[in-house]
């Protein structure tokens, strides 16, 4: 099923029945009416969820900032095909109310332009990596990729595949970095074209940011009604506007005394398994060690294919330190998920090693 449509169109149409176009229409229904304050939920990846409430104000302020930024203005034509009980999907209704887009919703799946009779030309789309690799990954969709004029991904890290799959394309392609507490997105990255950034992000404007004493990125602006909001995302500072992202605080392990960032880790790790043409999901993790406190290991969701663990280890030596290199690496059946789908590393390990929660 498709929905289209725009605030000037929205109040001579029905009610849709469906139940995903029905919550739609009644956030959009309250928005037109007034609505001055709303209730989020945040996702779960970095905590326990726990609802958030954000007023308009907050909400039109990230429209605007994404707007200016990406120069999407009356009229854009956009697709939305996240799910709108969440920030990523709530706010491109609001942009598409505040910015007078026209809206044409279609419901989340893994792959949005295998919807029958879905016009396949859009000027924005907000994805996850998910859905852009799987549209890549389908002959009967790949192609139509490039017709969108401008993709922002977020929600979930990028794979070194789909990184190398982005570079090709015609459109142009976007990281976003933000939390349901910054009211979406408030950094983006260029990933391909001249204008590709690395790994830097871009501050949207109006929005004030720094470092606290470990390093970790702090925000505060227009979207948060001046409100700074304390990350746990380790950054390196690259200009007045500009931040490049390290990892977590919360994956920093001590290793025989040295400290190292788990992300970085998995970043490096991402590009052997590439280059050996595994695709499995993975992650680098920790277990006690007598000597090290902590051990770095590696745990991977599945078999690897013509590769050992141990093969798969002298090729990480080649890129990293002794101690940036794990010890062992552990092959898990299925990793354990949260409710929003993201790998639950915690309990993947408890289950994995036979420990109790906690």
């Amino acid at each position: 099923m498709i929905w289209v449509t725009n605030k000037n169109i929205f109040s001579s149409q029905p009610r849709p029945e469906h139940p995903y176009f029905a919550s739609a229409y009644d956030f959009i229904a309250s928005w037109l009416g007034g609505q001055d304050s709303f209730v989020l939920h945040t996702s779960g990846s970095t905590g326990i969820p726990k609802p958030i409430s954000v007023t308009r104000k907050q909400l039109s302020s990230s429209a605007a900032m994404t707007g200016k930024a990406l120069e999407l203005g009356e009229g854009t034509k956009a697709l939305v095909c996240l799910n709108v009980a969440y920030i990523a999907g709530l706010m491109m209704l609001v942009r598409g109310m505040e910015l007078d887009w026209k809206l044409t919703i279609v419901e989340p799946s893994a792959n949005p332009l295998s919807e029958p009779g879905l016009d396949d030309k859009f000027d924005f789309v907000a994805l996850v990596p998910m859905q852009l690799s799987e549209m890549l990954s389908n002959e009967k969709t790949k192609e139509k990729v490039d017709n969108f004029n401008k993709i922002l991904l977020g929600g979930a890290p990028v794979s070194v595949a789909l990184e190398r799959k982005v570079a090709g394309l015609n459109a142009a392609v976007y990281q976003s970095y933000g939390m349901t507490e910054t009211v979406s997105h408030v950094a983006l990255r260029r990933m391909n074209g001249c204008e590709g950034e690395g790994n830097g992000y871009t501050m949207l404007p109006g929005v004030d940011f720094g470092v606290d004493e470990r390093g970790c990125l702090y925000v505060s602006g227009p979207m948060t009604e001046g409100e700074i909001i304390q990350t746990n995302d380790l950054v390196e500072i690259t200009s007045p506007n500009t931040f490049s992202w390290l990892g977590r605080a919360d994956s920093v392990i001590n290793s025989g005394g040295v400290k190292i960032i788990l992300d970085k880790v998995d970043a490096a790790i991402a590009e052997v398994l590439f280059r050996l043409n595994q695709l499995n999901p993975f992650f680098s993790w920790f277990e006690a060690d007598e000597k090290l406190g902590q051990k770095l290991i590696l745990v991977v969701e599945g078999t690897l294919y013509g590769v050992t663990g141990e093969t798969l280890l002298m090729e990480i030596r080649k890129q990293f330190s002794a101690y940036e290199t794990p010890k062992h690496v552990y092959f898990a059946d299925h990793f354990i998920k949260t409710a929003t789908d993201k790998v639950d590393k915690r309990r993947t390990v408890q289950a994995l090693f036979n420990l109790p929660n906690g």
